[in-house]
């Protein structure tokens, strides 16, 4: 079915990762690009909460961080 989307959508991105600068880095990386960063997170818990607000395809995630760690979030 990911075949049969549009072509025109962006590829819609949650950056989760507990380093403001990193985030900030990937984010700008994606610029001019059909990826679309559509949340950032700080910690697993703050990500499973900003996945209910938001859709996303695909999610790029520190796996060490505090509160909620990129495993716990991930599973």
């Amino acid at each position: 079915e990911w075949c049969a989307m549009n072509a025109a959508s962006p590829i819609r991105v949650m950056i989760v990762d507990d380093h403001a600068l990193v985030r900030e880095g990937l984010r700008l990386s994606f610029d001019g690009t059909d990826v679309q960063v559509a949340a950032e997170a700080s910690n697993g818990a703050e990500a499973f909460e900003r996945l209910k607000e938001e859709p996303i395809d695909v999610a790029l995630c520190d796996l060490q961080m505090p509160v909620a760690d990129g495993w716990q979030f991930l599973q």
